[in-house]
């Protein structure tokens, strides 16, 4: 007889793990995201999407990583929570931040869980987003946010964004990129 699959139940307890990791600052928020952000212009540059993620350690101060957006499938906060993953292990990025430009996709959301990258700070939102993208083919957006993403798992991932006071900077490189043609 084949085991029966059953769903795991959500304790209340996994959801509501201790949690005594501090949260960088506004300010330290606000230049990293514009590291980020240069990060997404050099990805521009040399041809792809214009996302840029950066990967700061538990010192809110100390960049691991950065990544640009290398095409549709291979964003910049995936490939980045792959390589980190790969590279330090999921007890050492409990307490990283990944930095990024744009609110990640569910895909991304769905990599920087497993990977167990502890915190999330974005810039702009996925409807913003939306609103510069269009139906550009290159870029089909998900009108599903990070936070519901990881509101389903058993695991604690802090989120904060979206900064207004970014949004002209963040969105600068993504005005004319997504008015070329496909």
């Amino acid at each position: 007889m084949p085991p029966r699959l059953t769903r795991p139940r959500r304790h209340a307890k996994l959801r509501r793990m201790s949690d005594d990791r501090s949260d960088p600052t506004h300010e330290q928020m606000l230049a990293h995201l514009r590291r980020a952000n240069a990060t997404a212009l050099h990805a521009r540059d040399a041809g792809h999407h214009p996302f840029g993620a950066i990967l700061v350690a538990a010192d809110h101060e100390t960049v691991l990583m950065e990544q640009g957006n290398l095409d549709t499938v291979n964003h910049a906060e995936a490939t980045l929570a792959r390589a980190a993953f790969a590279r330090f292990g999921p007890d050492a990025l409990r307490d990283t931040t990944l930095y990024t430009t744009f609110e990640p996709c569910a895909m991304c959301a769905g990599t920087i869980y497993w990977a167990n990258i502890g915190r999330v700070v974005y810039g702009a939102t996925e409807e913003r987003l939306l609103a510069l993208t269009g139906s550009h083919p290159e870029n089909p957006t998900l009108a599903l946010p990070c936070r519901e993403v990881f509101a389903r798992g058993q695991k604690a991932i802090r989120v904060h964004g979206p900064f207004g006071e970014l949004e002209p900077e963040l969105t600068a490189p993504h005005l004319a990129f997504w008015r070329r043609p496909a």
